[in-house]
């Protein structure tokens, strides 16, 4: 895109660079940028030359006579000159904005001078700065469709000093909102309410976070321990038959198949202890992530609705959120830009 056209929101046919018109608008904002970036380095010697510095130059390298040249003669066509650039701008907005209407570049036809408010503000005197930004615009745009206007270490160097500038202006925000927040909660007597409210608005969140966590690991690791488990258990039920002397006693006093039954007994118990292990932990594997058994539903239902009026918990819970401010903070304090400036920077010798 150039200055002078804008493509329509509801229009997204490719561009053709290579048409003669396309060709026409490039050499006109190459021209515009031009004219500005003169009209504007005119203005500044200007003003340079008629401030007491400029005198006191002049007079320092003793050339006082083309000093008061400049005053008398080329001066006024300066005046001129920059009363003719006005008038050109004027001219050319209301041409860019009639043609905006005529294409409806926009959707309202009054949208134009507000989207350009840089180009409406920059033809009244005191704001001739802004002309800069049309002239960065275009140097841009014409950056982007791949005209090297701008050499490529300018502009790395200019996206460095904006992201510090940002950077600092973002930090010092949070920071002092960290502060902020922490001298609230130091000194207000409603800072425990606080603290209540936030656990209380995050209860049901914390009940799915604490299902979904079971139903992720400890559903998993019961799944893959099962057979071990069981293989325990039923070693247990072995060990409490074996631990019951009356029973031995018994079986001893059978001739003949007294140990054969002892031998079953052992073996109904070993299947006894995993059928029992499996039947305890079926339900607990049962299950998704997105959809967590009933089981570990209501534990993490139960304990998201602890009373949090407890000292140790309230402890727990400030400890908790004075550390996440606090690292917070710290995250934050640390200058992106620095890191990259030492990462860029070559080691010395």
């Amino acid at each position: 895109m150039t200055e002078q056209i804008e493509t329509p929101r509801k229009s997204f046919r490719p561009i053709n660079h290579d048409t003669l018109a396309w060709k026409l608008f490039l050499v006109y904002d190459i021209f515009m940028m031009a004219i500005i970036v003169i009209n504007l380095f005119c203005l500044s010697a200007n003003a340079l030359l008629l401030s007491n510095f400029g005198a006191w130059l002049f007079d320092l390298i003793q050339m006082p006579q083309l000093l008061a040249f400049y005053k008398s003669d080329l001066h006024p066509w300066v005046v001129k000159t920059e009363s003719w650039f006005i008038t050109f701008l004027i001219v050319e907005l209301a041409v860019r904005w009639f043609i905006a209407i005529i294409h409806k570049h926009h959707q309202r036809w009054f949208f134009f001078p507000f989207i350009h408010w840089y180009e409406v503000l920059a033809i009244i005197p005191y704001l001739r700065f802004l002309r800069l930004i049309r002239a960065g615009i275009i140097a841009y745009r014409l950056q982007e469709l791949g005209h090297k206007v701008i050499p490529q270490r300018w502009v790395k160097r200019g996206y460095f000093y904006y992201s510090v500038v940002m950077e600092e202006l973002s930090d010092r925000v949070v920071i002092t909102v960290i502060d902020s927040i922490k001298k609230e909660l130091d000194t207000s007597s409603t800072h425990k309410k606080i603290i209540h409210d936030l656990v209380n608005h995050h209860r049901e969140m914390f009940a799915t976070t604490v299902a979904q966590v079971l139903q992720e690991t400890l559903a998993k690791e019961l799944k893959t321990q099962q057979q071990t488990i069981s293989d325990g258990v039923g070693q247990v039920v072995i060990k409490a038959i074996e631990d019951t002397p009356e029973l031995t006693q018994l079986l001893r006093l059978i001739p003949i198949v007294g140990g054969r039954i002892e031998q079953q007994i052992h073996s109904i118990g070993q299947r006894l202890g995993e059928n029992i292990t499996q039947g305890l932990i079926d339900p607990f594997v049962a299950g998704t992530p997105e959809k967590p058994n009933p089981q570990f539903v209501l534990i993490s239902n139960q304990l998201s609705q602890l009373n949090i009026e407890n000292a140790a918990l309230e402890q727990l819970v400030e400890s908790v959120v004075y550390e996440s401010l606090d690292s917070l903070r710290r995250q934050v304090a640390v200058k992106q830009w620095q890191l990259e400036l030492e990462k860029n920077d070559p080691p010395k010798e």
